[in-house]
């Protein structure tokens, strides 16, 4: 057989390129990963670089050395590149959480913990807890912080016990003590005067609140020396008894059940019945036991809180709300946020589609019934 010259020269490249490929193997599949070029097919046999293939989804670069020990991710081929993914985390189900607040810590550093533990910050409390106070903590995760505003307004039950005798900066144990006095009154007497707050009253809210005065904190403004007087506010107290009464020296420390609108202030019921008596007075301890219908049996610690806690919306909804079933057109329109004629509900109630899947919380006012909180996506 003949030979040419360009014969050859095309015999001498492939001999060169053999002798290459024996001493310095080339790692196909990092090629194709990384440059979307060879020979090797993605997962379903398709050339991710090919027409229709998936190279957007494969456009990745590859896990560093550091990153895959770190990891403890392997290399796909022994080498210095790997097709290893670091998983996602899952994005935890909306819905609501009961946690059981321990003392000293603020309600916000519950929400920061909450948002480690379920990879999310999508979460938000319905009412604040003092650092020194414990209990029922309402989170909502995710959508379910949309029900948090309508959560808030619940009543509540409180077990608190009252240091008769003293009275503080704070009307709590955390605050200077600004004057003591001995307590001579009797038990009936104490227990009679607790019984004076059942009731509808108006409250004035501790100075050391969150409440804002122009448009700042009242605790910050008495922190900088102002001296804050807040205005009185219409609380109900639909129950409020005695469970204990102990001497402590001079002082009476007074243990109470509490159950009350939202909006009350305990450490001011314990600051007033100091007043009535005519000795000062403050709170000792706190612990909130329920709001609406979420109990304290029910809450879960921060340190075993995991998306398991989650209760989901439906539930929530149906658990604390009324109910309006509606058919598709319906559900349809109120996904959107639109208006239904009325039903004669009151109070704020939950809309289900015809699937029995809830789509809003709904209020009738002004002769519709309005949207309060699409908590279900629109079409």
């Amino acid at each position: 057989m003949l030979v040419g010259a360009g014969d050859v020269g095309f015999l001498r490249t492939i001999t060169l390129i053999a002798a290459l490929g024996a001493f310095l193997p080339l790692n196909l599949a990092a090629l194709h990963w990384h440059w979307g070029i060879g020979g090797v097919g993605g997962a379903d046999g398709v050339h991710p670089g090919a027409a229709g293939g998936h190279a957007a989804a494969d456009r990745r670069q590859p896990v560093g050395r550091r990153r895959r020990r770190a990891l403890g991710l392997q290399s796909a081929t022994g080498g210095g590149v790997t097709s290893a993914v670091v998983p996602e985390r899952l994005t935890p189900p909306p819905g609501v959480v009961v946690v059981d607040k321990p003392a000293g810590i603020t309600s916000h550093d519950v929400v920061a913990q909450a948002r480690k533990a379920l990879h999310t910050r999508k979460i938000g409390h319905a009412g604040t807890l003092d650092p020194m106070a414990t209990g029922v903590l309402v989170l909502g995760v995710e959508r379910g912080t949309k029900l948090l505003g309508h959560l808030a307004g619940l009543d509540k039950t409180y077990a608190a016990t009252i240091r008769l005798g003293q009275s503080t900066v704070t009307d709590d144990a955390d605050g200077e003590p600004l004057s003591t006095t001995a307590v001579s009154a009797s038990d009936g007497t104490v227990c009679a005067a607790v019984a004076s707050f059942i009731g509808e009253i108006d409250q004035v809210p501790s100075a050391v609140s969150a409440i804002k005065v122009g448009g700042q904190r009242a605790y910050a403004r008495v922190r900088a020396g102002e001296d804050v007087r807040l205005a009185a506010r219409q609380i109900r107290i639909n129950r409020i008894e005695v469970s204990a009464i102990r001497r402590v020296g001079d002082l009476l420390d007074v243990d109470v059940v509490i159950d009350c609108s939202s909006g009350t202030y305990v450490r001011a019921i314990a600051r007033d019945l100091g007043a009535v008596l005519g000795v000062g007075g403050h709170l000792t301890a706190l612990r909130r036991t329920r709001v609406g219908r979420f109990r304290i049996e029910a809450a879960t610690n921060l340190e075993s809180l995991d998306a398991q806690a989650i209760s989901p919306i439906e539930d929530v909804v149906a658990q604390v709300f009324g109910r309006r079933d509606v058919d598709a057109e319906e559900a349809r329109v109120v996904a959107h946020g639109g208006r239904l004629a009325v039903a004669g509900i009151e109070g704020t109630y939950g809309v289900y589609d015809e699937h029995g899947a809830v789509v809003a919380l709904m209020t009738e006012t002004g002769g519709a019934a309005r949207p309060l909180a699409v908590l279900r996506p629109a079409p």
